[in-house]
Protein backbone atom coordinates (compact mmCIF):
# COMPACT_ATOMS: atom_id res chain seq x y z
CA UNK A 1 0.00 0.00 0.00
CA UNK A 2 2.47 2.42 1.03
CA UNK A 3 4.44 1.76 -2.25
CA UNK A 4 1.28 2.64 -4.30
CA UNK A 5 0.76 5.71 -2.12
CA UNK A 6 4.46 6.55 -3.39
CA UNK A 7 3.77 6.75 -6.32
CA UNK A 8 0.15 8.04 -6.47
CA UNK A 9 1.08 11.10 -4.76
CA UNK A 10 3.79 12.68 -7.06
CA UNK A 11 1.06 12.09 -9.93
CA UNK A 12 -1.43 13.70 -7.89
CA UNK A 13 0.36 16.44 -7.46
CA UNK A 14 2.00 16.94 -10.95
CA UNK A 15 -1.72 17.04 -11.98
CA UNK A 16 -2.52 20.06 -9.33
CA UNK A 17 -0.87 22.47 -12.65
CA UNK A 18 -2.81 20.78 -15.22
CA UNK A 19 -6.29 21.02 -13.58
CA UNK A 20 -5.28 24.60 -12.70
CA UNK A 21 -4.48 25.65 -16.45
CA UNK A 22 -7.68 23.77 -17.59
CA UNK A 23 -9.87 25.32 -15.36
CA UNK A 24 -8.34 28.98 -16.20
CA UNK A 25 -8.67 28.03 -20.06
CA UNK A 26 -12.18 27.41 -19.36
CA UNK A 27 -13.07 30.15 -17.52
CA UNK A 28 -13.40 32.67 -19.77
CA UNK A 29 -12.08 34.15 -23.35
CA UNK A 30 -9.65 35.60 -21.85
CA UNK A 31 -8.06 33.04 -19.60
CA UNK A 32 -7.92 30.48 -22.35
CA UNK A 33 -6.44 32.97 -24.82
CA UNK A 34 -3.47 33.38 -22.51
CA UNK A 35 -3.24 29.97 -21.73
CA UNK A 36 -3.62 29.00 -25.13
CA UNK A 37 -0.97 31.49 -26.34
CA UNK A 38 1.42 29.55 -23.76
CA UNK A 39 1.04 26.87 -25.06
CA UNK A 40 1.55 27.84 -28.67
CA UNK A 41 4.99 29.90 -27.71
CA UNK A 42 5.88 26.75 -25.52
CA UNK A 43 5.59 24.06 -28.38
CA UNK A 44 7.75 26.72 -30.58
CA UNK A 45 10.43 27.15 -27.91
CA UNK A 46 10.89 23.38 -27.66
CA UNK A 47 10.80 23.07 -31.62
CA UNK A 48 13.46 25.73 -32.18
CA UNK A 49 15.63 24.30 -28.94
CA UNK A 50 16.46 21.14 -31.33
CA UNK A 51 16.37 23.03 -34.65
CA UNK A 52 19.91 24.30 -34.91
CA UNK A 53 21.00 20.78 -34.45
CA UNK A 54 19.05 19.78 -37.36
CA UNK A 55 20.18 22.48 -39.54
CA UNK A 56 23.85 21.92 -38.83
CA UNK A 57 23.12 18.27 -39.81
CA UNK A 58 21.60 18.75 -42.67
CA UNK A 59 23.71 21.50 -43.60
CA UNK A 60 26.41 19.36 -43.17
CA UNK A 61 24.85 16.62 -45.41
CA UNK A 62 24.54 19.20 -48.01
CA UNK A 63 20.67 19.28 -47.51
CA UNK A 64 20.48 23.29 -46.26
CA UNK A 65 17.50 24.38 -48.34
CA UNK A 66 15.45 21.09 -46.88
CA UNK A 67 15.66 22.84 -43.18
CA UNK A 68 12.87 25.00 -43.14
CA UNK A 69 10.74 22.23 -44.28
CA UNK A 70 11.70 19.60 -41.69
CA UNK A 71 11.57 22.36 -39.11
CA UNK A 72 8.53 23.85 -39.99
CA UNK A 73 6.61 20.32 -40.83
CA UNK A 74 7.58 19.71 -37.19
CA UNK A 75 6.18 22.73 -36.14
CA UNK A 76 2.71 22.22 -37.60
CA UNK A 77 2.27 18.49 -36.55
CA UNK A 78 3.23 19.71 -32.45
CA UNK A 79 1.59 22.80 -32.47
CA UNK A 80 -1.44 21.94 -34.62
CA UNK A 81 -2.74 19.13 -32.45
CA UNK A 82 -1.72 20.89 -29.40
CA UNK A 83 -4.03 24.14 -30.35
CA UNK A 84 -6.98 22.30 -32.59
CA UNK A 85 -6.31 23.83 -35.37
CA UNK A 86 -7.23 22.71 -38.89
CA UNK A 87 -5.73 24.11 -42.18
CA UNK A 88 -7.89 23.70 -45.17
CA UNK A 89 -5.49 24.03 -48.85
CA UNK A 90 -7.05 24.79 -51.87
CA UNK A 91 -4.42 24.89 -55.03
CA UNK A 92 -1.35 23.04 -53.29
CA UNK A 93 -0.07 22.08 -56.62
CA UNK A 94 0.87 25.59 -57.19
CA UNK A 95 3.43 25.20 -54.68
CA UNK A 96 5.62 22.74 -56.68
CA UNK A 97 6.57 26.03 -58.90
CA UNK A 98 10.43 26.32 -58.42
CA UNK A 99 11.88 28.51 -58.75
CA UNK A 100 9.02 30.89 -57.41
CA UNK A 101 8.76 33.90 -55.06
CA UNK A 102 6.01 32.99 -52.62
CA UNK A 103 3.79 35.78 -51.37
CA UNK A 104 1.62 35.87 -48.25
CA UNK A 105 -0.48 38.30 -46.73
CA UNK A 106 1.17 38.93 -42.87
CA UNK A 107 -1.49 39.16 -39.76
CA UNK A 108 -0.18 38.23 -36.81
CA UNK A 109 2.09 35.47 -34.76
CA UNK A 110 0.06 32.97 -35.63
CA UNK A 111 0.71 32.27 -39.11
CA UNK A 112 3.91 30.73 -38.54
CA UNK A 113 1.56 27.93 -38.18
CA UNK A 114 0.20 27.86 -41.62
CA UNK A 115 3.89 28.77 -42.79
CA UNK A 116 4.45 26.07 -41.17
CA UNK A 117 2.07 24.22 -42.84
CA UNK A 118 2.44 25.31 -46.64
CA UNK A 119 6.05 25.50 -46.83
CA UNK A 120 7.27 23.70 -49.50
CA UNK A 121 10.89 21.80 -49.83
CA UNK A 122 14.07 23.96 -50.94
CA UNK A 123 12.93 27.10 -49.94
CA UNK A 124 14.38 30.28 -48.32
CA UNK A 125 13.40 33.40 -46.48
CA UNK A 126 14.29 37.14 -46.92
CA UNK A 127 15.51 38.66 -43.13
CA UNK A 128 16.74 41.78 -42.34
CA UNK A 129 20.75 41.47 -41.90
CA UNK A 130 21.21 42.84 -38.30
CA UNK A 131 19.24 38.56 -37.40
CA UNK A 132 22.26 37.37 -38.67
CA UNK A 133 23.96 38.63 -35.22
CA UNK A 134 21.41 36.98 -32.85
CA UNK A 135 21.25 34.15 -31.21
CA UNK A 136 18.85 33.03 -34.33
CA UNK A 137 21.13 33.95 -36.19
CA UNK A 138 23.31 30.40 -36.79
CA UNK A 139 19.89 28.62 -37.88
CA UNK A 140 19.20 31.38 -40.30
CA UNK A 141 23.06 30.90 -41.84
CA UNK A 142 22.75 27.23 -41.92
CA UNK A 143 19.02 26.97 -43.34
CA UNK A 144 19.90 29.20 -46.33
CA UNK A 145 18.59 32.79 -45.41
CA UNK A 146 19.19 35.38 -47.42
CA UNK A 147 19.95 38.77 -45.50
CA UNK A 148 18.82 42.49 -46.60
CA UNK A 149 20.64 45.53 -44.96
CA UNK A 150 18.23 47.71 -45.49
CA UNK A 151 20.52 50.80 -44.82
CA UNK A 152 22.22 50.85 -47.72
CA UNK A 153 21.17 52.01 -50.74
CA UNK A 154 24.52 50.80 -52.94
CA UNK A 155 23.67 47.10 -52.27
CA UNK A 156 20.15 47.14 -53.30
CA UNK A 157 20.63 46.45 -56.86
CA UNK A 158 23.23 43.97 -56.46
CA UNK A 159 21.46 41.76 -53.78
CA UNK A 160 17.98 41.94 -55.50
CA UNK A 161 20.03 40.29 -58.60
CA UNK A 162 22.44 38.12 -57.22
CA UNK A 163 19.67 36.56 -54.76
CA UNK A 164 17.16 36.12 -58.30
CA UNK A 165 20.33 34.70 -59.96
CA UNK A 166 21.13 32.21 -57.25
CA UNK A 167 17.50 31.34 -56.93
CA UNK A 168 17.51 30.07 -61.05
CA UNK A 169 20.82 28.31 -60.52
CA UNK A 170 19.85 26.69 -57.49
CA UNK A 171 16.13 26.07 -58.20
CA UNK A 172 14.96 27.40 -54.89
CA UNK A 173 11.98 29.30 -53.70
CA UNK A 174 11.88 32.19 -51.46
CA UNK A 175 9.09 33.30 -48.87
CA UNK A 176 8.08 36.70 -48.64
CA UNK A 177 5.54 38.62 -47.17
CA UNK A 178 4.71 42.08 -49.64
CA UNK A 179 2.79 44.24 -47.00
CA UNK A 180 6.23 44.27 -44.59
CA UNK A 181 4.62 43.80 -41.55
CA UNK A 182 1.87 42.61 -39.79
CA UNK A 183 -1.62 43.51 -40.06
CA UNK A 184 -4.76 42.50 -38.61
CA UNK A 185 -8.70 43.48 -38.62
CA UNK A 186 -11.90 42.16 -38.35
CA UNK A 187 -12.80 43.09 -42.13
CA UNK A 188 -10.44 41.38 -44.42
CA UNK A 189 -7.81 43.58 -46.35
CA UNK A 190 -4.37 44.03 -47.14
CA UNK A 191 -1.25 46.85 -47.02
CA UNK A 192 0.37 48.43 -49.60
CA UNK A 193 2.48 45.78 -51.24
CA UNK A 194 6.59 46.69 -51.18
CA UNK A 195 8.17 46.27 -54.39
CA UNK A 196 11.52 44.47 -53.38
CA UNK A 197 10.05 40.78 -54.01
CA UNK A 198 8.31 41.84 -57.27
CA UNK A 199 12.03 43.72 -58.96
CA UNK A 200 14.02 40.11 -57.44
CA UNK A 201 10.73 38.10 -59.41
CA UNK A 202 11.21 40.10 -62.49
CA UNK A 203 15.28 40.44 -62.35
CA UNK A 204 15.52 36.86 -62.17
CA UNK A 205 12.69 35.92 -65.05
CA UNK A 206 10.72 33.68 -61.89
CA UNK A 207 7.54 33.38 -61.32
CA UNK A 208 4.94 34.66 -58.28
CA UNK A 209 3.07 32.62 -56.42
CA UNK A 210 0.05 34.51 -54.30
CA UNK A 211 -0.63 32.66 -51.50
CA UNK A 212 -4.18 34.09 -49.04
CA UNK A 213 -4.46 33.06 -45.78
CA UNK A 214 -8.15 33.72 -44.60
CA UNK A 215 -8.90 36.20 -42.11
CA UNK A 216 -8.86 34.35 -38.98
CA UNK A 217 -9.89 37.24 -36.84
CA UNK A 218 -12.76 35.11 -35.74
CA UNK A 219 -10.06 32.53 -34.21
CA UNK A 220 -7.72 35.15 -33.04
CA UNK A 221 -6.70 38.58 -32.17
CA UNK A 222 -5.52 40.39 -28.84
CA UNK A 223 -8.18 38.66 -25.91
CA UNK A 224 -9.79 35.24 -28.26
CA UNK A 225 -7.89 32.53 -29.01
CA UNK A 226 -9.96 29.59 -30.80
CA UNK A 227 -9.45 26.20 -31.79
CA UNK A 228 -11.57 25.89 -35.64
CA UNK A 229 -10.22 25.74 -39.27
CA UNK A 230 -8.61 28.35 -41.24
CA UNK A 231 -8.36 28.07 -44.87
CA UNK A 232 -5.64 28.79 -47.14
CA UNK A 233 -5.74 29.39 -50.58
CA UNK A 234 -2.62 29.06 -53.80
CA UNK A 235 -3.05 30.77 -56.84
CA UNK A 236 -2.29 30.48 -59.89
CA UNK A 237 1.76 30.90 -60.72
CA UNK A 238 1.90 34.72 -62.02
CA UNK A 239 4.96 34.94 -64.65
CA UNK A 240 6.84 37.45 -64.84
CA UNK A 241 8.59 36.60 -68.62
CA UNK A 242 9.21 39.88 -70.63
CA UNK A 243 8.31 42.10 -67.72
CA UNK A 244 10.90 45.16 -66.61
CA UNK A 245 11.22 47.29 -63.94
CA UNK A 246 8.45 49.51 -65.12
CA UNK A 247 6.23 47.06 -65.22
CA UNK A 248 6.61 46.98 -61.07
CA UNK A 249 3.79 48.75 -59.97
CA UNK A 250 1.36 46.77 -62.77
CA UNK A 251 2.54 43.86 -61.81
CA UNK A 252 1.78 44.52 -58.23
CA UNK A 253 -1.27 45.81 -58.49
CA UNK A 254 -2.32 42.83 -60.49
CA UNK A 255 -1.37 40.39 -57.81
CA UNK A 256 -2.80 42.17 -54.58
CA UNK A 257 -5.93 42.62 -56.68
CA UNK A 258 -6.16 38.60 -57.36
CA UNK A 259 -4.83 38.02 -53.59
CA UNK A 260 -7.48 40.76 -52.00
CA UNK A 261 -10.58 39.34 -54.40
CA UNK A 262 -9.57 35.42 -52.89
CA UNK A 263 -8.48 36.87 -49.45
CA UNK A 264 -12.85 38.50 -49.07
CA UNK A 265 -14.07 35.47 -51.01
CA UNK A 266 -12.63 32.91 -48.21
CA UNK A 267 -12.38 34.96 -45.11
CA UNK A 268 -15.80 34.68 -43.07
CA UNK A 269 -18.18 37.45 -41.18
CA UNK A 270 -17.95 36.57 -37.29
CA UNK A 271 -19.82 38.54 -34.79
CA UNK A 272 -17.26 40.44 -32.46
CA UNK A 273 -18.74 39.01 -29.54
CA UNK A 274 -18.48 35.33 -30.46
CA UNK A 275 -14.98 34.80 -31.79
CA UNK A 276 -15.12 30.97 -32.22
CA UNK A 277 -18.72 31.21 -34.59
CA UNK A 278 -18.34 32.07 -38.44
CA UNK A 279 -21.51 33.13 -40.33
CA UNK A 280 -21.04 33.93 -43.56
CA UNK A 281 -18.76 34.15 -46.57
CA UNK A 282 -17.67 37.88 -47.12
CA UNK A 283 -17.99 38.66 -51.12
CA UNK A 284 -15.61 38.50 -52.93
CA UNK A 285 -17.15 41.71 -54.80
CA UNK A 286 -17.08 43.95 -51.32
CA UNK A 287 -16.08 47.32 -51.54
CA UNK A 288 -12.74 48.40 -51.10
CA UNK A 289 -12.08 50.30 -47.72
CA UNK A 290 -8.30 50.71 -48.05
CA UNK A 291 -6.44 53.92 -49.07
CA UNK A 292 -4.92 53.81 -52.62
CA UNK A 293 -1.69 51.99 -52.56
CA UNK A 294 1.68 53.98 -53.48
CA UNK A 295 4.56 52.38 -54.72
CA UNK A 296 8.05 54.12 -54.19
CA UNK A 297 11.29 53.16 -54.98
CA UNK A 298 12.53 49.77 -53.13
CA UNK A 299 14.71 51.21 -50.04
CA UNK A 300 18.05 49.90 -49.89
CA UNK A 301 18.76 46.24 -49.40
CA UNK A 302 22.31 44.74 -48.99
CA UNK A 303 22.29 40.84 -48.84
CA UNK A 304 25.19 38.61 -48.48
CA UNK A 305 23.89 35.09 -49.66
CA UNK A 306 24.53 32.62 -47.13
CA UNK A 307 26.21 30.25 -50.34
CA UNK A 308 29.22 32.71 -50.76
CA UNK A 309 30.66 30.69 -53.64
CA UNK A 310 27.56 31.22 -55.77
CA UNK A 311 26.75 34.97 -54.75
CA UNK A 312 29.63 36.65 -56.27
CA UNK A 313 29.54 36.24 -59.80
CA UNK A 314 26.04 37.79 -59.60
CA UNK A 315 27.33 40.66 -57.58
CA UNK A 316 27.49 43.16 -60.94
CA UNK A 317 24.48 45.35 -61.26
CA UNK A 318 22.45 46.23 -64.16
CA UNK A 319 22.24 50.27 -64.83
CA UNK A 320 19.26 50.53 -66.27
CA UNK A 321 17.67 48.46 -62.59
CA UNK A 322 20.15 50.43 -60.34
CA UNK A 323 18.10 53.28 -61.81
CA UNK A 324 14.83 52.15 -61.06
CA UNK A 325 16.06 50.96 -57.04
CA UNK A 326 17.80 53.47 -55.46
CA UNK A 327 15.75 56.65 -56.24
CA UNK A 328 14.28 56.50 -52.72
CA UNK A 329 16.49 57.75 -49.49
CA UNK A 330 15.30 56.10 -46.10
CA UNK A 331 17.19 57.93 -43.52
CA UNK A 332 14.15 59.74 -42.39
CA UNK A 333 11.95 56.38 -42.26
CA UNK A 334 10.81 55.89 -38.54
CA UNK A 335 12.44 52.32 -37.02
CA UNK A 336 8.61 51.58 -36.44
CA UNK A 337 7.61 51.92 -40.48
CA UNK A 338 7.78 49.01 -42.71
CA UNK A 339 10.73 47.94 -44.73
CA UNK A 340 10.39 48.97 -48.67
CA UNK A 341 12.09 45.95 -49.60
CA UNK A 342 8.84 43.54 -47.93
CA UNK A 343 10.55 42.14 -45.19
CA UNK A 344 9.56 42.76 -41.22
CA UNK A 345 9.51 46.28 -39.26
CA UNK A 346 12.09 46.81 -36.64
CA UNK A 347 9.07 46.15 -34.24
CA UNK A 348 7.88 43.19 -36.54
CA UNK A 349 10.23 40.42 -34.89
CA UNK A 350 7.51 37.66 -35.33
CA UNK A 351 7.84 38.23 -39.13
CA UNK A 352 11.43 36.50 -39.22
CA UNK A 353 9.51 33.92 -36.87
CA UNK A 354 7.22 32.84 -39.36
CA UNK A 355 9.47 32.53 -42.27
CA UNK A 356 12.56 30.63 -40.64
CA UNK A 357 10.84 27.19 -38.28
CA UNK A 358 9.69 26.56 -41.77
Amino acid sequence: MSFLTSLIKPLAYISLPVLFVRSVAGSSPVGRYYVRLGVYLTCMTAVASWAAFVAAAMSIAGRRYDVNWVIARTFYHVAGRALDIEIEVEGEEHMETKPAVYLCNHQSLLDILFVARMMPKRTSIMAKKSLQWTPLGPFMVMSGAIFVDRGNNVRAVRSLEAAGEFMKQARVGLWVYPEGTRHSAEVPDLLPFKKGAFHLAIQAGIPVVPIVTENYWRLYHKGAFEKGVVKIRVLPPVPTDGLTAKDVPALIERVRGQMLDNLRDISVKVDSDEPGKSTQNISSTQEATEPAPSFPAVASVGSSLPPPDLSSPFSEARSDSKDSLSSSPTSSRRPSEPSENGTETEEDEGMVLVGRPA
